[in-house]
Order: structure tokens, then sequence, then C-alpha cells
């Protein structure tokens, strides 16, 4: 049985840059995510944070705008739209939990369908805790069963 991940963009940029902590799990988890072709559902707030950072840290729209399509065009990816009905769970929840309104949208979607939130945001995921279940990337791939090829080595 498939497990269902809302994974904020967090994530997706820190696998992106090599040059950050805890790059090697962030990108393990995605690799992961694509391989094992695990559901992904999150906000379509997403794809605006990932161009947003990728164009504002490397000065380069068209490579911003290539990496949001490529999260975009994942299959296994379900995003949601931010409407009014999410928009005010997401309200609620930033009232309730203090947190950032676009935390919340991430929130919001996990609590809805029912998703594990993963996320590299440790307020975010503090805070978190009482709605969802929230995860690091590190903490997810902890729980995963030694692969065929791990065993194999």
């Amino acid at each position: 049985m498939s497990t269902l991940y809302t994974v904020d963009a967090s994530v997706f940029l820190n696998a992106f840059n090599v040059y950050e902590e805890g790059h090697i799990e962030s990108a393990q988890f995605v690799q992961w995510l694509e391989t094992s072709q695990e559901p992904i559902i999150a906000p379509t707030l997403l794809l605006p944070e990932i161009s947003a950072s990728i164009g504002r840290v490397y000065q380069d729209s068209a490579l911003a705008l290539e990496f949001a399509e490529g999260v975009r065009d994942i299959p296994h990816l379900t995003l949601i739209p931010l409407n009014e009905v999410v928009g005010w769970h997401a309200s609620e929840i930033a009232a309730d939990l203090k947190v950032r309104g676009s935390d919340a949208v991430y929130i919001a979607v996990a609590q809805r369908y029912g998703a594990i939130l993963v996320t590299l945001d440790k307020e975010q995921q503090a805070r978190a805790a009482t709605a969802v279940t929230a995860l690091s990337p590190a903490e997810v791939l902890a729980t995963l069963p030694p692969s065929s090829e791990d065993t194999a080595q």
C-alpha cells in the first residue's frame, strides 16, 4: 500500500542545491519518490515557490521555470489549487498553529488528504505535528526498508 506525501518546496530546492546542508538526504528522498512512484500531493503554491527561489538565487529565469516545470511534470504528483476551501482551511490552520501562510497551505493539503508532510522547515514541522505527521526527508528515508541493492552490497 502506498503512502501519500505532501512535499514542500524546501525539499525540492535542497535536493537541487548541492551546497546546502541536508542536500544528500533530500536528493535521496526525491530520487526514492521518483523511482518508487509514491503518490505526491501538493498545493499549486509549490511551483511559484520553486521558481521564485531558483530565480532569485541563480538569477536565471529560464532555469527557474525549467526546474518548476520538471517538478510539475512528475507523473505521480497531484497539484491542488489554492481555492476558497483550501484557503480557508489554511487560514484556520495558520491561526491555530501560528504558522506562516505558505506553511499553513502545505499543512492544509496534507491534512485534507491524509498525507505525510515532508519539509526541512523545523518550525513548520514542529508546529504541524499536532495536525499531521510531519517529517524531514532523512526521517522518511529512515523508515524505509533496505532496498535489495543495499542488502546485496
